[in-house]
């Protein structure tokens, strides 16, 4: 008769005080003092969190998974300005932007967020502002004004910009510093509607379209330049992006011909498949870790206000 450990590859945890943490997906445990089975880790999986106030798309976010915000986006064809703080089960109104955009990109946290790019219908835009937890307040310009770009950074004052497009699909990246805002290294593939994560010094570009396509190349940049990185295994574009650096990051969401609810995790080299949202949808936001991670807004064939929150290999189910 063949083992559990046989069977799942996986070895059986024995322990008379097992812990449960840090358990590979489908690890068996079981307690020895009470001989019974303790519990089997289920692995990753989304549940959902409080709804939004306002459903809308191509919007922007900041934070953690129980410390986000939301800005900025589009219901229907109106840009909107509303700002919303999540507490980790829900949503409350915040300080109202300087400019009304969809498409743009955010970095920081909920109390020091950045919000840069993007488009004031019809023209794309410069403008950056900055968050403090009650209000915006402008900051320096960008160099290139565009809209579909990707963002990463910890703060309002450690910020980066990537991608996008203009008048044409983008290379460009930039860096801000709290002030003002200066060119970085070109990324490899010129791409728009891609998924960003990571810090300015340790950032990770991901899938998109380059006007046409969608792809699937990685990018990892060092606080200098960008370097090719492992392939996404599912083809998308406007999806979003969570991670605290370009070894540690999770992609969800997006679009090919329809709309995906699959989630990737990766690890500094490749992509691994890792538990599928609640509902399918494209043109979302997130933040987090991929560990802990929101995703929050979007489209589904209408705007939603749906959040759900992401668990990695930290789920365990007891019998």
């Amino acid at each position: 008769m063949s083992t559990y450990s046989q069977i799942r590859g996986l070895k059986v945890i024995t322990d008379d005080n097992p812990v449960t943490s840090n358990l590979e997906e489908g690890q068996l445990v079981v307690n020895t003092c009470t001989c019974v089975i303790q519990g089997v880790n289920v692995g990753a999986s989304w549940s959902a969190g409080g709804a939004m106030s306002t459903a809308r798309r191509h919007l922007a976010g900041a934070g953690t998974n129980t410390a986000a915000l939301a800005f900025g986006g589009m219901i229907t064809f109106t840009n909107v300005a509303c700002t919303e703080s999540y507490n980790g089960s829900s949503w409350t109104a915040g300080g109202t932007m300087g400019t009304a955009r969809y498409n743009l990109a955010g970095a920081g946290t909920n109390t020091a967020a950045l919000a840069f790019g993007g488009c004031a219908f019809p023209s794309c835009v410069t403008c950056t502002e900055s968050y403090n937890g009650s209000s915006w307040t402008a900051g320096g310009v960008m160099t290139t004004a565009r809209r579909y770009l990707a963002g990463a950074g910890a703060s309002n004052t450690a910020a980066l910009a990537f991608g996008g497009c203009a008048a044409v699909t983008q290379l460009v990246t930039e860096s801000y510093n709290g002030t003002s805002w200066t060119n970085g290294g070109n990324m490899f593939v010129a791409r728009m509607r891609l998924g960003g994560a990571g810090i300015n010094t340790s950032a990770l570009a991901f899938g998109g379209s380059t006007g046409g396509a969608g792809v699937v190349c990685t990018e990892s940049y060092n606080g200098t330049s960008w370097t090719a990185g492992g392939a996404l295994a599912n083809c998308r574009q406007l999806l979003a992006g969570a991670g605290a650096s370009n070894t540690a990051a999770l992609a969800f969401g997006g679009c090919t011909t329809a709309n995906v609810a699959c989630t990737e995790s990766y690890n500094g080299s490749t992509w691994s498949a890792a538990g599928a949202m609640v509902t399918a949808r494209k043109s979302l936001a997130g933040d987090g870790t991929n560990t802990a991670a929101l995703a929050f807004g979007g489209c589904t064939t209408v705007d939603v206000a749906c959040t759900e929150n992401f668990s990695l290999g930290k789920t365990f189910k007891c019998f």
